[in-house]
């Protein structure tokens, strides 16, 4: 056993333990005796049975008379939002310019694999920096800065409390921000660390850490400062991403300890834990608040999402070894990689009961809430591009998949049309509560739906199917390296077909942003809806 394995099984072996002391301590305090009653703690008296999706009648309830809300909760829920009001636009607007700024990247390397020649003789465009520039401006920028917004503007109200020290969060924005401009330009440049999801220099990662700590500051304080006692099941998904994410991310990233063989295992360890550990509790986290909330309803089995989350939490940390697959790492810790991204089916299954069960006699809702469309696709697709990354690590699988496209399409099932709708849906949802607006055209928020959509489904279908093929023509020993790259091509146009539908629903998502700031919209208790639902003469 290398040194390195060692200490990455020490590592995820620390990493468990925590989680079995923080199921312990949740035991003990009675967070899963609550059951139902639990589910219930995200609702004001009288809400439940009523939408709050999007802003309609008075403080966004549209369907119970007035007097059967609890207006003190409600007027203090309002509270909370405006007190994380500075921090939270400033990450979401921020997130937004990296969505638009990774998606005109990654257009351009994606013509690239069917146009070489584009921009060929710009050594600062070439496919090997921009596709890297790419993927940090959306995994970076974009997801964790979108998914920060959104977990700051949810702390105050999980804790029923307003947030704590959010200064120290807006100056983590603005620390973040600088990140990825020093990162960006080092790529750019040709400065890269060469390793997937760790191609910023070390020295700019530092300010990543930083500006990680500065916003993990509000948490600390308003938890401190909680108005309640059981802990709703977005908190624990939210807290466990933002202890776990630090960590991973320091460790990672330290300078000329894993040259070699070893650096490939630990860039492999690190780039799939940011996805299970950072990427996915933000984003089943938002689900499991936004879906009860926009549906009036309770998830419908509380302690099941919380056995989601801690199965999540001890079988997640060797998921990712399974990339190496034939490499030179030892066979039985593939194996264990294997065996635990099996194992994910758990959290997996529990997730999509919650989910989509939660959805049943309620799909009619679809037709009229952005968030709730928006969110419940994401949710679908986690639930999709999950069970497809567990038979990808099978090795009868894997033998064909590894390195074809088929793993980008799957890559861009669980970054984009998971999480990416979800954030989605969350902007749509959090943007009206802190700016007193609703969004000014419902038409622009369904094409952004139909456009964003279609780009996904075009891009995974194509990838999925042109890499298979590809797998299978690079397993045949009679078939010529160049038939195998040509065979793809007509897949890579359908790419960027797809890729294009994108990036065009992101520069109408900013443009909308954008008005809703410049110029508002209606007020906050006018609904934006795809269908009108509120009967007339209801204010």
């Amino acid at each position: 056993m290398t040194p390195t394995i060692a200490f990455l099984l020490a590592l995820t072996f620390l990493i468990s333990v925590g989680a079995l002391l923080a199921l312990v301590w949740s035991i003990a305090t009675d967070q899963f005796s609550h059951g139902a009653s639990a589910a219930r703690t995200i609702f004001a008296a009288g809400e439940v049975g009523r939408a709050e999706d999007p802003a309609a009648g008075r403080h966004g309830l549209a369907d119970a008379p007035r007097d059967a809300t609890d207006e003190e909760a409600v007027t203090a829920r309002r509270e909370a939002d405006l007190s994380s009001r500075v921090p939270v636009l400033t990450l979401l607007a921020s997130a937004v310019v990296w969505l638009v700024v990774g998606s005109l990247y990654g257009l351009l390397s994606s013509l690239k694999m069917h146009m070489p020649e584009l921009l060929a003789d710009i050594e600062a465009v070439t496919f090997g920096r921009i596709r890297p520039m790419h993927l940090n401006a959306v995994a970076y920028g974009w997801a964790s800065m979108a998914g920060l917004g959104a977990a700051v503007w949810l702390v105050p109200r999980l804790f029923k409390t307003p947030l704590m020290g959010a200064g120290y969060a807006t100056a983590g924005a603005w620390v973040w921000n600088l990140g990825m401009v020093l990162g960006l330009v080092s790529i750019g440049a040709g400065l890269s660390d060469g390793e997937e999801w760790l191609e910023f220099p070390w020295q700019v990662d530092a300010l990543f850490v930083l500006a990680g700590g500065l916003c993990a500051v509000p948490l600390l304080l308003t938890v401190r400062n909680r108005q309640v006692r059981h802990l709703y099941v977005t908190s624990w998904y939210l807290m466990g991403a933002l202890i776990w994410f630090p960590l991973l991310f320091l460790l990672a990233n330290l300078p000329y300890l894993f040259p070699g063989a070893a650096g490939a295992t630990v860039n492999w360890w690190f780039a799939h834990n940011v996805l299970g550990l950072w990427v996915t509790p933000i984003g089943v986290g938002i689900a499991y608040y936004m879906i009860p909330k926009i549906l009036g309803k309770p998830v419908i089995s509380y302690r099941l999402s919380l056995l989601g989350f801690w199965s999540l939490a001890l079988f997640y940390s060797q998921v990712g070894i399974h990339h190496l697959i034939g490499g030179p790492v030892p066979t039985w810790l593939v194996t264990l990689s294997i065996v635990h991204s099996v194992m994910m089916v758990i959290p997996v299954v529990t997730v999509a009961i919650n989910h989509h069960g939660t959805m049943i006699g309620h799909f009619g809702r679809l037709r009229d809430s952005p968030t709730l469309r928006f969110v419940w696709i994401g949710s679908l697709m986690y639930t999709a591009s999950s069970l497809q990354g567990s038979m990808e690590a099978l090795r009868s699988v894997n033998v064909v998949t590894h390195f074809t496209h088929y793993t980008v399409g799957h890559a861009h099932l669980g970054m984009y049309a998971f999480l990416s709708f979800i954030l989605f849906g969350a902007v749509y949802f959090i943007m009206p509560r802190i700016t007193g607006w609703e969004w000014p055209s419902r038409r622009l928020i369904v094409l952004h739906f139909w456009l964003a959509f279609s780009g996904i489904i075009i891009y995974v279908v194509a990838l999925s199917i042109g890499g298979w093929f590809q797998g299978l023509a690079l397993l045949d020993g009679d078939t010529a390296f160049m038939e195998t790259v040509r065979l793809t091509l007509p897949y890579l146009k359908a790419r960027s077909v797809g890729g294009a539908l994108m990036t065009a629903s992101h520069l109408l998502f900013a443009g909308h942003f954008l008005t809703l700031l410049w110029l508002g919209g209606r007020p906050a208790d006018r609904p934006t809806l795809f269908r009108s639902t509120i009967p007339e003469g209801r204010t």
